[in-house]
């Protein structure tokens, strides 16, 4: 009898690893997504200095429109940091900026670091005879670093 209950018990416990597991392979191309769309915000960040507020709002539309990411996609943040660590997504428009105060502006000059950075929540969870159990959310971010490309004659040039 305890050798019945003992196979049982191992039973379980193998088919819960291997649904979690299973779950775990979905894992991976949600991350790879991750890691595409932060490489491709980057480069329109390289673009520009900063992140135009269009380009924020595609970006973030188009990453909660994704089936991979449907569960949890008001989770969804894109952070972009410039060097001075204060936020550098601004106006389409940079003619806006142009009686600003040089730290006030979202951008800086040629050359400077700015940080681009997705988190989102990875939801785990388990389907066992139809009903779903949900798990724990996973936290999982990626960050791209890269330096501006644009010269811009509104600020000095170091």
């Amino acid at each position: 009898m305890q050798a019945i209950a003992k196979a049982i018990l191992k039973t379980i416990i193998v088919t819960v690893f291997i649904l979690l597991f299973m779950n775990m392979v979905y894992f991976f191309p949600w991350y790879m997504t991750m890691i595409t769309e932060t490489f491709h915000i980057s480069q329109l960040v390289a673009n520009d200095n900063y992140l135009k507020q269009s380009y924020y709002d595609e970006s973030l539309n188009r990453l909660r429109e994704r089936p991979i990411f449907r569960e949890r996609k008001y989770d969804i943040e894109i952070i972009v940091l410039n060097e001075s660590g204060s936020r550098a997504v601004g106006y389409d428009d940079e003619s806006l900026y142009e009686y600003s105060t040089d730290f006030s502006k979202p951008y800086r000059q040629r050359g400077s670091p700015i940080t681009v950075e997705i988190k989102a929540n990875y939801p785990l969870s388990l389907t066992l005879w139809g009903n779903r159990i949900e798990g724990i959310d996973i936290p999982a971010s990626f960050s791209l670093t890269t330096f501006g490309l644009k010269h811009y004659k509104d600020l000095e040039y170091n």
